[in-house]
């Protein structure tokens, strides 16, 4: 069995493993550096894997402290596995970088030089230097970037159809944002009303409406074509008594998305749909989003209280209020 493979079937939590990556250092430092970079990319994709799971709702039914414990066991050995295939190539490039501070005959154990590192002499400190793997890591993510800016460019002319390739030029790009732009602007004054009402900031109320409405290219319409001026995406339920409008939606149902066609709210202007969104917020069901000035909080709130049934809509959400389409329109 190869070392790499005994090290992926090993429990990421044995706490054997780093007196056994010294024990490597001496005995072979080049096959213990591919192990320590091995462990350093498992670190990375651990703290990748605790971020995407901070972003999801984690007060269910069945969550609790000792379910979020072997969650947390599970990421750290997949990391540990992942790291281990070699497929992202982070610990291939560290593995570069710290092998320029190993002696060139580090591979042969019966040199003098390589003597010296089992007695633990500068090479194997330098490996554990600060500095060294500061300069390292820093090579290593500039290679990264480099080989990922390399792909991209090359990918571009080969697999983009026509519509695509338009979409990544300048022209294109900047008319993508003078529409986000156009969209703020058309919205702003309603929502800094609504915000007044709400304690919301309004920049997240317009981000709320960009999500329902596609930045307002897929508002919901009268039969005549006209707007109904709904936002929000907001149903016509049995209390309500103003006019309403037709329209397919998708909904989740035990996670799976079904179409349906449901009646919504109908409104005269943008100004009456704000202040209806904003009487909607203060109703005790939302009483966790309103006030809320942590965007994703704020996000995860409206998903909670049964806002939304797409159960990546806080997700979604939460990309829009940090995004750079908003901040740019703001900015303008």
């Amino acid at each position: 069995m190869k070392s790499g493979d005994l090290s992926a079937s090993r429990l990421a939590v044995d706490v054997r493993q780093s007196d056994d990556l010294r024990l490597k250092l001496k005995q072979n430092p080049r096959e213990g550096l591919k192990q320590v970079a091995e462990q350093f990319e498992s670190l990375f994709l651990n703290m990748m894997l605790k971020s995407m799971r901070d972003t999801l709702p984690q007060d269910g039914l069945f969550d609790s402290d000792q379910s979020r414990f072997y969650t947390s066991m599970l990421d750290q050995q997949m990391a540990q596995k992942l790291s281990s295939s070699g497929q992202l190539g982070f610990a291939k490039l560290i593995e570069q970088q710290m092998g320029r501070f190993l002696p060139p005959d580090a591979d042969n154990p019966t040199s003098p030089s390589s003597s010296s590192l089992s007695a633990g002499v500068a090479p194997v400190s330098a490996l554990s230097s600060p500095e060294t793997m500061r300069q390292a890591l820093a090579l290593a993510r500039e290679q990264i970037a480099a080989r990922n800016a390399a792909r991209t460019a090359s990918a571009i002319p080969a697999a983009a159809s026509a519509e695509s390739a338009a979409q990544v030029t300048p022209g294109a790009s900047s008319s993508a944002s003078s529409s986000g732009k156009d969209f703020v602007n058309r919205l702003w004054p309603h929502a800094v009303e609504a915000s007044q009402a709400t304690g919301v900031p309004a920049h997240f109320l317009v981000a709320h409406a960009a999500l329902e409405t596609g930045w307002g290219k897929s508002e919901i319409r009268r039969a005549d074509g006209s707007s109904s001026y709904n936002l929000f995406g907001v149903k016509a339920g049995k209390s309500w008594q103003g006019a309403t409008v037709e329209a397919t939606t998708t909904e989740y149902v035990n996670g799976v998305a079904q179409t349906s066609k449901e009646k919504f709210r109908a409104y005269g202007s943008y100004a009456e749909a704000f202040r209806d969104y904003a009487n909607l917020l203060q109703r005790p069901r939302f009483a966790g989003a309103l006030g809320q000035q942590d965007g994703m909080e704020f996000a995860r709130s409206l998903q909670q209280a049964g806002y939304a049934t797409d159960p990546m809509y806080a997700d979604k959400l939460g990309r829009i209020i940090n995004g750079p389409t908003l901040r740019q329109a703001l900015q303008g």
